[in-house]
This record gives C-alpha cells, structure tokens and sequence, in this order.
C-alpha cells in the first residue's frame, strides 16, 4: 500500500499518556505506528501526557490512531477533545467510550437490556465489602470500577480479604466494583465495525497460570496460553460472537473494541465482564492475534481501523 492509495492524510498515533496504563499504551503504540508507517503511512507519534492535544489541530493532523489505554485515553476525554478539535479517531465515540470505561455503568445497560453478567454490588468502604461478599459468596471479585489490565484486581477466598482488597482497588479508584466470580472457561473476542452492524473475530480462550490472568501476565510472560481456534464445544463460539456484537450495539460502540467473557463450567452460560474500547496491540495483545487467526496481518489491522476514523457527528452508527 501507498500513501496516495491510502490517502489517510497526516496521522498522529497518540500513545503513553497519563494513565496506570502508560506502558502498555507506549508498547501498543510504537506497534501501530510502525505498521501504518510499513504502509506508506505519514504516520506521528503524539504523547498527550507531554504535549498540549490543540497541537494536532496547529500541526495539521488529519486523523489520531487512539493507542491510549485507561483513563484519559479511552474514558471519553480524549474522545471529546478530539470531537471539539474537529478531528477523526478511530474506536468508540464519547459517550460509547465513557460508558464502557464504568464497569458499573455497563454492567447495568446489559443487565437492563437482558445480556447476561456477573451478580455485582459497587462498595464504598471496606464494611461494604464484607457485606458484599456475605451475598456475593467466594470467590468474589474486587477491582476498580474505572481501571484496565487487571489494575487494582483480588480474588477474595474468605471474608479476612475483604479489607485489603477493598484498599488496593479504592487506591486507583473512588468506585470499587464487587463481583461474583464465574468458574470456567476464560475468553475474549473482538469485535469491530459500525454499531449497527458489528462483526465479531475469532474467540480466543485464554488458560493462565494458576487460572491467573493478572497484569504481569497479560503482557510480561511468556506461559499464558492464548488458544485460537479456541476449541469451545460445539455452537458456543457463535453464541458468544452474537453475545459481544449485542454488548458492542447497546452500549454504542463503533470502530473496534474487545470483550472478556466467563463460561460456566457447569451451565456453559457465558457472561459478560466487560468490553475495552481501546484494545491493546503489543506483541502480547488479543485483538491482532484474533485477527490472524481470521487472517488478517497486523498491519492490514491498523489500517483499516485508521481508515474507520470518525467523530459522533459524522460516525456510520
């Protein structure tokens, strides 16, 4: 491909920024701008964290690759600067990406819109944890409602938890999110498009050590096991496609993004965790590995979500 071909314009790549997420975001980054530059792409590294966002606007950028991850990256902040600099970027819009960011908030849409997700209760101190693990049962969940990559994230197994695990998760977020845990199968799959009509990728089953899919080893080892084809008995890898294209729809997601999801071991019910409308993309990452499996490379990926950039205005809803 070309830059004439392409015809995309002048791109900034924002990455790093000022999220707990910083270094992932500078690896997903670094990745997308060398694959759009590979392309023929007039492709910018931009760093929010270290320049004034009206720069894009003053250095002529006609579209931003959104390769921040957390908040101030694909919370909706940096989406609603974008949209009053008049300028394209891939994935959801603001209200899409503010939504989806509350784990709160997006758990509340599915379960009103009738899509299955984890029994929850937001807590405030660590008394209301106690008493959310009293209805909740163990294993519980506690993680910030607001965080990505399993920042802030324990696993309760007894009552004697509960205080420092509130107390880790309320140190990177006022709302803290309990959660009932689903035992089963682990998987992810991506999804891209207009909110009107999504596409799902191949689901991807993901076997951690220990059942353990924490921060370090999403990104820093080597002993997760990412499963594609993932090998689901038969029909559920469809049921789940339809599931996360339904999850993407209501919470009006556009461009891309990736939900996790639990599978009962004993029912086979999947339930929603939640959906990252900012995936990432570093050599560890799930939404280039889906897309190979389907079989397209990673750099035809960056390119055809930059060529998907639009602003809430003129988005293809």
């Amino acid at each position: 491909m070309s830059q004439n071909n392409l015809n995309l314009g002048k791109v900034a790549v924002l990455m790093g920024g000022a999220s707990a997420e910083r270094e992932v975001s500078l690896m997903s980054g670094s990745g997308v701008l060398k694959a759009l530059r590979s392309q023929g792409v007039d492709a910018h590294a931009f760093d929010p964290s270290e320049r004034a966002l009206d720069e894009l606007k003053r250095e002529g950028f006609d579209r931003c690759f959104i390769a921040l991850h957390g908040r101030f990256g694909e919370d909706g902040t940096v989406q609603g600067a974008l949209e009053l600099l008049g300028i394209p970027y891939t994935g959801s819009g603001v209200m899409a990406s503010s939504i989806s960011m509350d784990k709160v908030m997006t758990k509340r849409i599915w379960r009103f819109e009738g899509l299955s997700t984890p029994a929850w209760q937001q807590v405030k101190s660590a008394a209301e944890t106690q008493a959310a693990f009293a209805a909740l049962g163990a294993p519980m969940i506690v993680k910030p409602a607001r965080e990505g990559s399993s920042i802030g994230f324990t696993k309760v197994m007894s009552a004697d938890q509960c205080d420092a695990a509130y107390a880790l998760a309320s140190k990177h977020d006022s709302h803290v999110l309990c959660e009932q845990f689903i035992a089963g199968d682990e998987v992810t799959c991506p999804v891209w498009g207009p909110s009107s009509a999504p596409e799902a990728l191949p689901v991807i089953r993901i076997v951690a050590p220990e059942g353990n899919y924490d921060y370090q080893n999403k990104y820093f080892t080597d002993t997760t096991q990412y499963l594609v084809p993932a090998g689901l008995p038969a029909g559920e890898e469809e049921a789940i496609q339809a599931l996360v294209c339904k999850a993407y729809q209501v919470l009006g997601c556009r461009g891309w993004a990736r939900a996790d999801v639990m599978i009962d071991a004993k029912t086979r019910t999947p339930y929603l965790l939640e959906i990252n409308t900012s995936p990432g993309m570093t050599g560890h990452s799930l939404v280039p590995m889906s897309a190979r499996a389907a079989g397209i490379s990673y750099e035809e990926l960056c390119v055809r979500l930059l060529q998907s950039t639009a602003t809430d205005g003129k988005a293809d809803a």
